[in-house]
């Protein structure tokens, strides 16, 4: 019969907690180790005051940008969509309030679909708008292992396998990397991270795969040079010059990428080439 597990123990003492753990499950790697959240509605409630809202707007995109990091407080019911709306909308307005407020709506709609469609989100929606099918169907070791060979990209996948977190446009970026630079299953990719996130949603982060991999999108999300220095360029190491497979304008890339199934749409920014 299997033991009960203990809950008598005190929530603010983690060192408790971790020693705990590690008695009961040795056989897990790194047990001792907490995630650096800490769980709750207390905390979470105190996460939100914190949350410079006023900044969001502009920093978002940003991987050192300010953002809520509320969203595992969301996706284990400390927290609801409708209380953290609620909140926003009774601060001064301004645009980070409407950017926020919508960003929730995102996560909703996201639900909804869940709702309707079932484990049909576990295959493709749509079409997709570039060819897929001769897609890896399993995850190679070195994506898993953080061993691409691509600093920022290993970083992107050291950092969600040591806290279970990703800033939502490395998960973007994690996620284009994966699926259409080295043509791996979007299925793949979403399970995999899935299971190591802290504040895994499989709703939003199964169909956000889909989106990134245009079967719930009207085209493919990539990226290039220009985008990961100027949104990760603080926070990712950079990557050699020598074969750099983001060194490229969008339209070379969707080239190399898609062999003229997509032309993305003109920015009129730089190049993404290194200057």
């Amino acid at each position: 019969m299997m033991q009960q597990l203990r809950t008598d123990l005190e929530l603010a003492d983690r060192a408790a907690i971790a020693t705990y753990l590690q008695s009961e499950f040795p056989f897990l790697e790194d047990a001792e180790t907490l995630s650096p959240y800490v769980g709750g509605r207390a905390a979470g409630l105190e996460r939100l005051q914190s949350f410079q809202l006023e900044k969001y707007g502009k920093q978002r995109n940003f991987l050192d940008g300010e953002v809520s990091r509320l969203s595992p407080y969301v996706s284990r019911g400390c927290l609801t969509l409708e209380e953290l709306r609620q909140w926003a909308l009774k601060q001064p307005r301004s645009r980070s309030v409407e950017v926020f407020v919508f960003e929730l709506g995102w996560r909703a709609f996201f639900h909804l679909v869940y709702g309707e469609e079932g484990d049909r989100i576990l295959q493709d929606l749509e079409e997709p708008k570039v060819p897929m099918g001769q897609h890896q169907r399993s995850l190679p070791a070195d994506i898993a292992n953080g061993t691409t060979g691509i600093p920022s990209m290993d970083t992107l996948i050291q950092i969600l396998r040591e806290t279970g977190y990703l800033h939502n446009h490395a998960r973007m970026y994690l996620a284009s990397y994966v699926v259409h630079f080295r043509k791996v299953s979007w299925r793949a990719g979403a399970d995999w991270m899935y299971s190591l996130l802290i504040d895994g949603d499989f709703a939003s982060n199964h169909l956000s795969w889909q989106w990134v991999a245009s079967t719930f999108s009207t085209k493919p999300y990539i990226f290039n040079r220009e985008n990961l220095e100027r949104y990760a360029g603080s926070v990712l190491p950079g990557d050699p010059k020598k074969g750099d497979p983001f060194n490229y304008s969008y339209e070379a890339l969707a080239e190399r990428l898609f062999g003229g199934a997509y032309t993305p749409e003109p920015t009129g920014r730089p190049t993404g080439q290194y200057q």
